[in-house]
């Protein structure tokens, strides 16, 4: 009986620590940015694959959404916004404040 309550510990704390390790693997992936469109100190930047790079011609979202280099947004249904310092534009179209922000480097 003894052995069996042992084993059944055992198992019970390998079976937590491998769940502790597969979520530390998956909010180390939830961290990396998205792809995306920012203004950033008052200028366009792009960000593909985690380089950041000056955006120089209108880039068209997912959802057709469109991006010009000056920071205008233009929405597939019409509307149309300037980008403020800090914010973005997903590659899906949503507009949203820049992730991380403060740690990023350019």
């Amino acid at each position: 009986m003894k052995k069996i309550l042992v084993f059944v510990f055992a198992t019970v704390v390998s079976c937590s620590a491998m769940a502790q390790q597969k979520m530390a693997k998956m909010d180390h992936k939830s961290m990396k940015m998205e792809n995306c469109v920012m203004m950033k100190d008052g200028k366009m930047m792009c960000m593909k694959d985690g380089k950041t790079m000056p955006l120089t011609s209108t880039m068209t979202m997912k959802n057709g959404t469109k991006v010009m280099a000056d920071g205008t947004v233009k929405m597939k249904d019409g509307k149309t916004m300037m980008l403020k310092d800090g914010q973005s534009v997903m590659m899906s179209g949503k507009v949203d404040k820049m992730p991380m922000e403060d740690h990023m480097k350019m």
